[in-house]
């Protein structure tokens, strides 16, 4: 099988067409921001345990044990270069919801969404240049591309920073507003993600299906990772059930459409890297939803009753 070949598709935009992408993912935080609050960030310094170890999980853990994975698994370099991507992006929108329906401290989640697409400004870039150099394969890319942690620090500000200043803003300013967008923009918000997800697949389609083995065995492997490191970084510091739970889902959904973006910016499309960065956009919701349920059916502590005995009723 030669891996080479992977790459060989790229998606190609025009500047008008990047320019709209950005405008969308722009939208998607802003939609995102209008559920935040400025206590939101309040509460990471009044009570720091559960979002602390949760950004610690997100920015350093994850990076530096999925650096150790492309090493272990060797994948192609432009997919482990994906993997390393996802890893450095903040935590997806989608994570609040999930959280809700494991039975999560939805707090918890809030909270870290808003410090880590913040953090992300500055993070993203960085934890992408230095576990990308580090390892040679996906430090061959780098240095063919020329990526300079400048233009992507820019990047992410105008499409994450100032969104979502500008969505806090929004809901202090004129609450009323804010209260009748709010559902457009997550349906907005969920419809381009799917879209811009469909769309790198489907670029990609017949090299999906040549190397779907690989890529699956990867994602699966890697969001499995992320998962598990959330949660037991949580535990090992002795956090309650609920507040386990928001921290391993916060860090085990990525913002795919970011990596995507950012995949469509500075590496042309790459393919390798646009297919496993896609197909991590399909599966963290798959795998999400999954722990999700496994975690709804588990009892907290307070419950009366088993949830089947609940659900029987």
């Amino acid at each position: 099988m030669d891996m080479a070949a992977i790459d060989q598709i790229r998606l190609n935009f025009n500047p008008q067409g990047l320019l709209i992408i950005n405008m969308a993912i722009g939208l998607m935080m802003f939609g995102v921001a209008l559920d935040l609050k400025v206590a939101d960030f309040k509460r990471v310094l009044v009570d720091p345990k559960a979002p602390g170890i949760g950004l610690l999980a997100q920015f350093m853990l994850l990076p530096a044990f999925t650096f150790l994975l492309t090493l272990a698994i060797r994948p192609h370099p432009s997919m482990a270069l994906g993997m390393m991507l996802v890893a450095a992006c903040p935590g997806g929108n989608l994570s609040n919801i999930i959280t809700y329906l494991a039975r999560g401290n939805c707090a918890v989640s809030i909270s870290m969404t808003a410090v880590s697409s913040a953090m992300a400004i500055l993070m993203t870039p960085f934890n992408l240049a230095l576990w990308g150099r580090l390892n040679p394969d996906t430090a061959v890319i780098l240095r063919e591309v020329r990526l300079s942690p400048t233009d992507v620090f820019v990047t992410i500000f105008v499409i994450l920073g100032i969104p979502l200043a500008a969505g806090l803003m929004t809901t202090r300013t004129f609450p009323r507003l804010a209260d009748r967008v709010r559902r457009p923009f997550k349906i907005f918000s969920l419809s381009f993600f799917i879209l811009i997800v469909c769309g790198a697949l489907a670029a990609n389609w017949h090299y999906f299906l040549h190397y779907v083995g690989l890529v699956i065995f990867a994602v699966f492997v890697h969001n499995l990772l992320a998962l598990n490191i959330g949660y037991w970084s949580a535990r090992a510091i002795r956090l309650d059930a609920r507040d386990c739970r928001a921290v391993s889902i916060e860090v085990g959904i990525q913002n795919s459409a970011l990596g995507l973006v950012l995949v469509f910016n500075f590496f042309d499309g790459l393919g390798g890297m646009a297919i496993l960065v896609a197909w991590w956009g399909i599966w963290h919701i798959i795998a999400g939803l999954t722990a999700a349920w496994l975690f709804s059916r588990q009892r907290l502590p307070g419950d009366e009753e088993p949830l089947t005995a609940r659900h029987n009723l």
